[in-house]
């Protein structure tokens, strides 16, 4: 039986680091919109997985990123959810469209939104990889460490729930 690399060694970490940093990133600018904090998330995730390098398992590591980016991105938000409203309060808009195409543009993207955040987390976490960071199903089943049928079934039961929001906008305009 073959021992698996200690997260703890500086070549197993490093190689951990270039292996998922970027989809990390990917995915976290995602939710966040912003492209540095989603970099700083990252960063402090690594620096949570070095203290806590000989606890977490090999195997288990991707997982425990991409819940600690997680944790650290919803405290994130928690703290600067005031200031994020003063920042978009601040914004000019200048444009010349019709503002009812802006109401029922902006209506419509918070609707995706909200509807994708309000998935389950297994369906949401797989959704994104998917579509924001390109992974097939294939990848997305190595990472998670579930079959690939399982994440068929959570992309279908997501894109079926977003396309109920989009056949309600097609009706409504």
């Amino acid at each position: 039986m073959e021992k698996s690399p200690s997260v703890c060694e500086e070549q197993v970490y490093n190689q951990i680091y270039k292996t998922h940093a970027e989809s990390l990133r990917n995915y976290l600018y995602y939710k966040f919109g912003d492209m540095q904090r989603a970099e700083d998330i990252v960063q402090d995730s690594f620096i949570k997985l070095w203290s806590k390098c000989s606890s977490v398992i090999f195997e288990k590591v991707t997982g425990f990123l991409y819940k600690i980016s997680r944790n650290l991105m919803i405290d994130n938000i928690r703290s600067n959810k005031v200031a994020l409203k003063f920042e978009k309060s601040l914004m000019p808009i200048q444009d010349n469209e019709d503002p009812y195409f802006h109401l029922r543009t902006k209506e419509f993207r918070e609707k995706i939104e909200e509807t994708i955040s309000s998935l389950p987390e297994k369906q949401r976490e797989a959704f994104l990889m998917n579509r924001i960071d390109k992974l097939t199903y294939k990848e997305i089943a190595l990472r998670l460490e579930v079959s690939e049928t399982a994440i068929e079934k959570r992309i279908a039961k997501a894109l079926i729930k977003l396309k109920t929001i989009t056949e309600i906008k097609k009706y409504s305009i």
